[in-house]
């Protein structure tokens, strides 16, 4: 008995044609996804002392927690993809005593610390900051923008306060 071999014009159909039906079920898993549903499940991971609180507009969803000695906000300003999700948390208030050193200080954190967040200075404040558009944006993604702002500002609020706090 002879088996037929399939030719390279076959293999390569089939390959193609495997590859966009995966392609295509991983783009319809990220569109299913519950933003709003995933985002509160992270944050009531989080959350102490029910503090856990969210306001919903036209321009989207904005939830507030607190973590440890931080107040986190995430806000959510749609589902398409050109949306953004951000989740910041303020650290220090300026003006500050030595900002320059400050200012160094918090460059070379962002290059060596922060992760996929970074400091930044939003309204006079100095802030933990993570953004991005919400195409393909992932639970996992989520997760661990969340806890990354959370736990750097955390992590670091007291301490740059100490250090540089009100001028």
């Amino acid at each position: 008995m002879t088996t037929q071999q399939p030719n390279s014009e076959t293999v390569s159909t089939q390959d193609l044609s495997s590859e966009k039906r995966v392609s295509t079920e991983i783009i319809e898993n990220v569109a299913d996804i519950n933003y709003v549903e995933k985002i509160e499940t992270v944050i009531s991971s989080l959350e102490q002392d029910d503090s856990a609180m969210v306001s919903h507009s036209e321009e989207g969803y904005l939830w507030k927690f607190k973590y440890g000695s931080v107040e986190v906000f995430v806000e959510l300003t749609g589902t398409t993809d050109n949306d953004t999700f951000t989740v910041w948390s303020s650290v220090l208030q300026l003006p500050c005593r030595n900002e320059p050193k400050l200012m160094r200080k918090l460059l070379e954190m962002n290059g060596l610390e922060t992760y996929e967040s970074r400091f930044a200075i939003i309204n006079d404040q100095v802030v933990v900051v993570s953004t991005r558009t919400v195409a393909e944006l992932s639970p996992g993604e989520i997760a661990r923008a969340i806890t990354i702002v959370a736990t750097i500002a955390d992590d670091n609020d007291d301490a740059l306060i100490s250090e540089f706090g009100a001028a």
